[in-house]
């Protein structure tokens, strides 16, 4: 697959060639959606909790007797039903990760990076590191690319000085290839990436680490 190329003033100087089995497969929204809703489970941590009726304080001396009095029999006051009494059905701690066979994790990530691609919303830069660690540097680079709207900058190794002018710019998010993940490609609308970000991203997931899907045969009888 062929990307175009930008410089940092957005004119587009060349093109070059990227895998097509990183960047131009037929997006699959199934497991896109399975490694979205994975990923957010993930990141809830499951604290919230209620005290059921034998771990709130008060007496366990029953209210009154059984019979009688003509009143409705009550047992301890810590019962649901009465004020300051335990929760019936409440929250308890608890995990709420899902987990994910790696071949669809890598199958996930694929599927929104080709889906990027063939919108036209993957912007390779030639030059998009700030070295000076200036946000206005950044900034410029996005105004002449057009890019108005939630995007993530991926460079092909930790740049601090990128992350460090990216941060103070709203719903821009720099981070290095690897990091990438499906919350963040599916929620920006503009990925704009380094040439060795490219390089980076065919070599996990492109190539040798993609595995062949393999038919089922039949044996004739």
């Amino acid at each position: 697959m062929k990307l175009p190329v930008f410089d940092t003033a957005g004119n587009r100087i060349r093109e070059i060639d990227a895998a097509d089995e990183v960047f131009a497969i037929e997006p699959n929204g199934a497991v896109l959606h399975q490694a979205y809703v994975a990923q957010m489970a993930n990141r809830r941590a499951g604290l919230a909790n209620t005290k059921r009726r034998g771990e709130v304080a008060g007496s366990t001396i029953k209210i009154r007797r059984q019979k009688g009095l003509g009143r409705s029999r009550q047992g301890s006051i810590r019962a649901p039903h009465h004020v300051g009494g335990g929760s019936a059905h409440g929250p308890k701690p608890h995990s709420f990760a899902k987990q994910l066979p790696r071949t669809m994790k890598r199958l996930a990530l694929r599927s929104a990076l080709s889906n990027h691609a063939q919108n036209g919303s993957l912007l390779v830069v030639d030059g998009l590191a700030a070295p000076d660690g200036k946000t206005r540097t950044v900034q410029a680079v996005l105004d002449a690319l057009k890019v108005d709207r939630r995007a993530i900058i991926v460079s092909g190794e930790h740049n601090p000085e990128l992350t460090r002018a990216a941060r103070n710019i709203e719903n821009v998010k720099a981070l290095p290839a690897q990091n990438l993940n499906v919350v963040d490609l599916l929620n920006a609308h503009h990925v704009v990436m380094s040439e060795d970000a490219v390089r980076k991203c065919e070599a996990l997931w492109g190539g040798a680490n993609v595995k062949p899907q393999r038919g089922r045969t039949r044996e004739a009888v």
